[in-house]
């Protein structure tokens, strides 16, 4: 298989899983219904607002972007966006299936952001603290350089104002699109979680679904401690890499946020509608 054949059955793959969880297409009322990707249950969009996005037949909490995320866990008018105005550059004039810059301009237009992470300071009932939330929709929450950057200055912003650290993490990986750079801002941001934790700083993960490759192995899991939202997929390399290579058939819950909470990887599995409360526990525990 060249270079080439493999960008396009990647490109494929992706198109069709964006594709299993968008519109459920109902003649005439194309707008209204929602396919729960697990169970396969129609449901209607409205009533998936109220719920926060958690199928109420089976539980399947789907992803939600970072204003959702933002609407749903901090104090309704708290949350104040800080260095929203760094972007992407290009140095490497990458080309795949198409350049970078293309890629870039794209995901903007369709998340209105200018990278796969919103940095800021917000309240949950009434605790203030300093967040990084990903993205998933822009660039599948890719980690390149912006993201490093901006995760880096909201821990420093939140060691010079003494604010603990919440880092919700939806993510594909590192950003191949600018290679070795994008690998650095590992190192990067793993340093100013040190810094954050010499400071005597409560630093906080939450993994959302799916949680993969170089920010797994970064930021996304130093917290001091660690939430899962429930049945979100976690990992380093996927499954299906993993099996390649070992030649064994895994567990049907390898990966998921309860076999890592089994085996002592995460402290917490949590509903959706449970996050809030939870971490305001954990604020009040620590302020």
């Amino acid at each position: 298989m060249s270079v080439q054949d493999w960008f396009e059955k990647r490109k494929q793959a992706q198109i069709e899983r964006r594709d299993a969880e968008e519109k459920f297409e109902i003649e005439g009322n194309p707008d209204l219904w929602t396919k729960c990707v697990l169970c396969g249950a129609q449901l209607l969009k409205q009533d998936m607002d109220k719920n926060l996005y958690v199928c109420p037949q089976c539980s399947y909490h789907f992803r939600i972007n970072a204003k959702k995320r933002i609407d749903q866990l901090f104090d309704t008018g708290s949350f104040e966006e800080l260095f929203e105005g760094v972007k992407p550059a290009d140095p490497l004039k990458f080309t795949d299936t198409e350049p970078y810059a293309s890629r870039t301009k794209k995901a903007h237009k369709k998340t209105g952001l200018n990278d796969a992470v919103v940095t800021g300071i917000g309240k949950i009932n009434g605790h203030k603290i300093a967040a990084a939330i990903m993205d998933f929709d822009y660039m599948g929450g890719s980690m390149g350089s912006v993201v490093g950057e901006k995760v880096t200055r909201i821990i420093e912003k939140a060691i010079e104002l003494r604010l603990p650290v919440l880092a919700i993490t939806s993510s594909g990986g590192a950003r191949m699109q600018e290679s070795a750079l994008s690998l650095m801002q590992m190192a990067k941001t793993s340093l100013a979680v040190a810094r954050l934790d010499e400071a005597g700083l409560l630093y906080i993960n939450l993994l959302a679904e799916p949680t993969f490759g170089g920010v797994t192995a970064s930021f996304g899991m130093l917290g001091d401690i660690i939430i899962a939202e429930q049945g979100a997929r976690i990992g380093f390399a996927g499954r299906r890499v993993i099996e390649q290579t070992i030649r064994q058939k895994l567990p049907a819950d390898f990966q998921t946020a309860e076999y890592l909470l089994k085996y002592g990887q995460v402290d917490i599995v949590s509903a959706r509608s449970d996050l809030r409360n939870t971490l305001t526990q954990i604020l009040e525990v620590h302020k």
